[in-house]
């Protein structure tokens, strides 16, 4: 690994970029598109050069986490018997199986909201629907979603900070919240529900049981990015929606055109910023060359916007930039809980826009952008009628 200092080509925490992290991004992508900070390492900004990482695993490994992370932090072919496990949670049969379940958490939600006030939506709604249909879908209790929230809250603002000891001080936190989920259907036996959590206990790899410690690895990365992302996702959708009427409009009679639209728009917002990577050997990567064990950073929010892939970036046109989309990855490690995250979002969106009539902006009260790590809104007030 190189060891002598860099020059940093940006400041990824300064207050400009913060503040605003999509323009901040676009704005790298042209001046400087693969650039070095002491924060994020190399990060690209391209999508040529992001697919080029995610294609090649060998040269761009995902082994760049400090902890085990299940299967995110592996490549093949050790990923892989991990990845097959994974894969049967999110089938058709196990998301058509959800489906009732969601769309009852959604029409609830919706039904709970006030007509004609102002809602301070990440708080009120977008929050409160990731944690419950998280929840319910592996199976736990509804006494979790507080202390799940406020742990989302705690993670964002140690990453934010690059607090190595406050992580991994709260990832103990959140490994205490499985295992105990894990101790409750090991007491139970034979009357243990017939949940995700559960089924997860009964599975192999190699010929072996998993151990708890791959078990709280894996709930650990599918519910680390269902809550965050969700909850982003649902705000920046409403936002969105909200500030184009004639879309809001048009998808109200034809909600058929909801998994299009929902792709897009968080195409062009995008709820993950980004993944990390680390190269397994000396290579030359956008004009810039990195040796081994350097680390890079895959800036979603700006491959997903790269004008020589989309054109304008914010023009919205869901048939053109649909192969292109990279919101939920590609290659060996796109996400598998992808059907998962597109069921959520629509039921929500289609529970939303036919229980109500208008989706607004309040006028007197603007949005609060999240900061990094986080993208979306850390506030959103709203209205619906």
């Amino acid at each position: 690994m190189m060891t002598h200092a860099k020059s940093a080509d940006w400041n990824p925490r300064s207050e400009d970029v913060l503040n605003d992290q999509i323009a901040a991004y676009d704005a790298m992508r042209k001046r400087c598109p693969v650039a070095h900070s002491d924060y994020l390492w190399w990060s690209l900004f391209r999508h040529e050069d992001v697919v080029r990482v995610l294609e090649d695993h060998e040269t761009f490994s995902n082994a760049a986490s400090n902890h085990l992370s299940i299967p995110n932090a592996m490549d093949p072919p050790e990923h892989t018997p991990y990845r097959k496990i994974i894969e049967r949670y999110f089938t058709v049969e196990d998301i058509k199986a959800f489906d009732p379940e969601c769309r009852q958490i959604a029409d609830t939600l919706v039904a709970d909201q006030p007509r004609g006030e102002t809602v301070e939506l990440m708080a009120g709604f977008a929050q409160p629907f990731a944690l419950r249909s998280q929840c319910a879908f592996m199976g736990w209790p509804d006494t979790l979603h507080e202390p799940l929230r406020q742990w989302i809250g705690k993670n964002h603002q140690a990453t934010r900070a690059g607090n190595r000891a406050a992580m991994a001080q709260i990832a103990v936190e959140f490994d205490g919240y499985i295992k105990q989920q894990l101790v409750i259907r090991r007491d139970a036996g034979e009357q243990a529900p017939d949940d995700v959590t559960n089924r997860l206990l009964q599975e192999h790899i190699n010929g072996r049981p998993l151990s708890d410690e791959e078990i709280v690895s894996i709930v650990r990365n599918w519910t680390v990015g269902e809550l965050g992302t969700i909850a982003a996702s649902v705000g920046i959708l409403v936002h969105y929606l909200a500030a184009h009427p004639a879309l809001q409009a048009e998808l109200r009679q034809q909600p058929a055109n909801l998994p299009d639209a929902i792709d897009e728009i968080l195409r062009i917002h995008a709820p993950l910023i980004a993944n990390r990577r680390v190269a397994t050997c000396p290579v030359e990567i956008g004009g810039r060359k990195l040796e081994a064990g350097e680390r890079l950073t895959l800036i979603w929010a700006a491959a997903n916007r790269d004008e020589a892939v989309f054109g304008d970036p914010d023009a919205f046109d869901p048939e053109r930039n649909r192969d292109n989309n990279l919101l939920y990855g590609a290659g060996v490690h796109v996400c598998p809980g992808a059907p998962l995250a597109r069921l959520e979002l629509r039921l929500l969106m289609e529970s939303l826009l036919a229980n109500t009539h208008e989706i607004t902006l309040v006028s007197d009260q603007l949005p609060e952008r999240a900061s990094f790590p986080a993208c979306g809104f850390s506030s959103l007030p709203a209205r619906f009628r």
